[in-house]
């Protein structure tokens, strides 16, 4: 895909318009961030308290986040062996030039898609995937990737051990 391309790709979803540009984040909107990041769970008391403002600022400040887009919502970090997704693995995928947004819809409705990213280089979508064993990893790449027209080519990379990395708060 052309570097055009991909930025006209990159942007919100079909229809959405363009992206508002960012607005700049301050020290006390990192310091939200990161504690965010390492507890969503935080009380917006114990945030204020943390980054030494009122309540209220630091309501407005995590409101404000999430209506410009810079906090896409607040989740768990699962331990995919422990919740029943024992094969993880990065699949990379070769795909019809143009044809992106159509592909990223499919991907959405795949089971265990976790991460799905358009790239530069040797191939066009990495896309991780958690499925319960072997046997479903193996129906997913060559029953369901492989049927999808625009697909080209996969290649599959298993995953043997991951961590996921904590924001350091």
């Amino acid at each position: 895909m052309s570097s055009e391309q991909m930025a006209e790709s990159a942007g919100g979803p079909e229809g959405s318009g363009p992206v508002p540009p960012a607005r700049p984040l301050d020290a006390i909107d990192q310091d939200i961030l990161r504690m965010l990041q390492a507890d969503g769970r935080a009380s917006v008391r114990s945030v204020a308290d943390r980054v030494h403002v009122s309540r209220a600022n630091a309501y407005a400040r995590i409101n404000r986040l999430v209506e410009d887009g810079v906090i896409r919502g607040f989740g768990a970090r699962v331990d995919h062996e422990r919740a029943g997704h024992g094969a993880s693995a990065y699949i990379t995928l070769k795909i019809v030039q143009n044809t992106w947004r159509t592909v990223r819809e499919q991907l959405r409705q795949l089971p265990g898609a976790s991460h799905i990213a358009l790239v530069g280089g040797d191939f066009d979508v990495l896309l991780l995937v958690h499925t319960p064993d072997n046997r479903a990893l193996r129906e997913l790449v060559l029953t369901r990737l492989q049927a999808i027209p625009e697909v080209l080519s996969t290649r599959t990379l298993l995953v043997f051990e991951e961590e996921d990395l904590e924001p350091q708060g």
